[in-house]
């Protein structure tokens, strides 16, 4: 039997995402210690989880013969205090990466197409050819979305329009405003999903609320992740609003028992644990003026970032990936998304920004 003869063409398309190396997988191979490496390719919070939602772990483990609640109802009510929504406007989902897979399974299928931008998270173009619709790639303005180009992508067969603010993995941002614009522009037939991983690294000047906007754009999707600013990246606990018809369609096809008893019970407690959020946030924003500055002093070019990661472009990015990787820093490789020129470094602690650079300044001597 060839099973290559028993799957759709477009599932032969997809090239399977490719994660940020693992520690082990650096240990196993080069015969290093996993404690002499630092892994900065994943965008992970290295403060690591939030307190609170370690202590709520503890207090559940108990309950770990039991199924998880499949509605999610503790982690909703969060959700919609949080947000200002109704609980039927709230679905979970197993990351944010699973809401993303939840709206191409619910709106997409062979014949529809959906748009997104170049540079843009790879799950987009994998979702969408996943159920054989057709992914519409928009040239990037400056490495980040091109608005009216976007806009002027959507076809009559287009169902929905990806979005991801601040873009992963250039790091660029587009004001709430013009997103907003966006918004009203886009027929309300097609389905706007912002993309929003990393909003809780934005500055208060640039940081906007879309969770109002649902009550206007009744095709507007928005997704969020407690991977990031939350640290809970390996529990995989997300969730997307939107309207109530939207959230009940959605729920035809999400898994049941999609988040795990103990992802949702630290997720509630993290997304009110503000003191965490914030002091990720202030060191968030001291690792990025230090990296880009040590950048600029070197005058390595840069893509100004709005994440917890910066994009910076460097010869040979290949060696040089590769060289970090002898010296035990992991960073991210992103010819994947059309850049075979850069490198992706995520913030770490102060110690392991330094460590990156002396290992930049090593492998491009």
């Amino acid at each position: 039997m060839n099973p290559n003869t028993l799957v759709p063409e477009y599932i032969h398309r997809i090239a399977p995402y490719q994660p940020g190396k693992p520690i082990s997988d650096v240990a196993r191979e080069l015969g290093m210690h996993e404690a002499d490496i630092i892994k900065l390719a994943s965008n992970e919070n290295p403060l690591g989880p939030s307190p609170k939602a370690v202590a709520a772990i503890e207090r559940a483990i108990a309950d770990l013969a039991l199924y998880p609640d499949g509605g999610g109802f503790a982690l909703k009510e969060v959700i919609v205090r949080r947000f200002g929504v109704a609980m039927d406007q709230v679905i979970l989902g197993n990351g944010s990466n699973d809401i993303l897979e939840l709206v191409a399974r619910t709106f997409l299928c062979p014949g529809t197409s959906a748009v997104y931008s170049q540079h843009a998270f790879a799950v987009y173009p994998l979702a969408t050819t996943a159920v054989g619709a057709t992914g519409i790639e928009v040239p990037a303005r400056d490495y980040g979305n091109d608005l009216d180009a976007l806009l002027a992508a959507v076809r009559a067969d287009t169902r929905v329009v990806f979005l991801a603010n601040p873009n992963n993995p250039t790091g660029t941002f587009v004001d709430g405003d013009a997103i907003k614009d966006f918004a009203r522009r886009v027929p309300e037939n097609v389905l706007v999903v912002m993309d929003e991983a990393y909003m809780e690294y934005l500055s208060p000047e640039h940081a906007y609320d879309s969770a109002p906007w649902l009550a206007e754009f009744p095709n507007l999707i928005i997704s969020r992740t407690l991977s990031k600013a939350y640290g809970l990246a390996g529990l995989r606990v997300g969730f997307g609003l939107a309207s109530k018809d939207i959230v009940a369609l959605m729920n035809r096809v999400r898994q049941p028992f999609n988040v795990n008893h103990l992802a949702m019970v630290a997720a509630a407690a993290a997304l009110e644990d503000t003191e965490f959020i914030e002091r990720g946030r202030r060191v968030n924003a001291e690792g990025l003026a230090y990296l880009s500055a040590a950048f600029a002093q070197r005058g390595i070019a840069y893509i100004p970032p709005f994440g917890n990661f910066i994009t910076f472009r460097i010869n040979n990015a290949k060696a040089v990936f590769e060289s970090l990787l002898r010296q035990g820093v992991i960073v991210r490789p992103i010819a994947g998304y059309g850049l075979p020129d850069w490198l992706r470094v995520s913030v770490g602690t102060a110690a392991q920004n330094t460590r990156f650079i002396a290992s930049l300044d090593q492998a491009l001597a």
